[in-house]
């Protein structure tokens, strides 16, 4: 299931898996580099909830937002050890259901460590999260800073994707591990580019040609 869109563009779903809180943005990158907002929630469960409950929540809004937006690509925030054992098995079965309802629609998945999403929005992979926001706001163009957090940073890891990850179908995944330490014992072999991934590989190549707009910033003239 692959969305029929604007040649040269990517719908990106990015999640900040979480079980009490799970961050979802769905952002449209241009091969220029540019984005446009599309839509955000953060999805939650209590505590206090069956834990069945609350994973088959998140797997809901997942699925409802795949079927909604039609997304290229799920990118999904990759997590490593943290000292709240709870919140890792908590984030790792988020992140299970999730990406599982990718898989089924044949949705490609990319991870991205907050590191790289900090990098690759700020400039800087230690930044702090106001830093991250404001650089949203502004690649963006949003009025406001998204609330919750878990918000903005769903929509950051949607825009570092764009710029790291590139069009859907590159193997995302080959050479890295995910927040619970699996890694593909080979790389998947590249297969044939659909007529929209060369669509965006071309629309990707021209903007890098001279007198094209620098990432972050739409051309002159144009509205996004």
């Amino acid at each position: 299931m692959v969305r029929t869109g604007t040649p040269g563009t990517q719908r990106v779903l990015a999640v900040d898996p979480g079980l009490t809180r799970c961050g979802f943005a769905v952002v449209d990158m241009s091969a220029q580099r540019t984005g446009t907002f599309v839509h955000v929630q953060v999805s939650g469960t209590s505590a206090r909830e069956a834990l069945e409950r609350r994973v088959l929540s998140v797997m809901e809004a997942a699925e409802e937002l795949m079927e909604r937006f039609r997304p290229d690509v799920v990118a999904v925030e990759r997590v490593f050890a943290q000292n709240n054992a709870p919140t890792v098995v908590g984030t790792a079965q988020a992140t299970g259901v999730v990406i599982a309802a990718a898989a089924r629609r044949g949705i490609p998945v990319a991870w991205h460590t907050p590191s790289e999403v900090k990098a690759a929005v700020t400039g800087d992979g230690s930044a702090d999260k106001e830093s991250v926001n404001r650089m949203v706001v502004r690649i963006l163009r949003l009025e406001a800073p998204p609330r919750p957090a878990d918000a903005a940073d769903a929509l950051a890891l949607a825009v570092c994707h764009g710029w790291r990850g590139g069009m859907a179908g590159v193997n995302a995944v080959a050479a890295t591990s995910t927040h619970s330490g699996s890694r593909p014992a080979h790389a998947p072999r590249q297969t044939a580019l659909t007529a929209a991934q060369q669509a965006w590989r071309r629309a990707e190549s021209a903007s890098r040609a001279p007198g094209a707009p620098a990432p972050g910033r739409p051309a002159r003239g144009r509205r996004p």
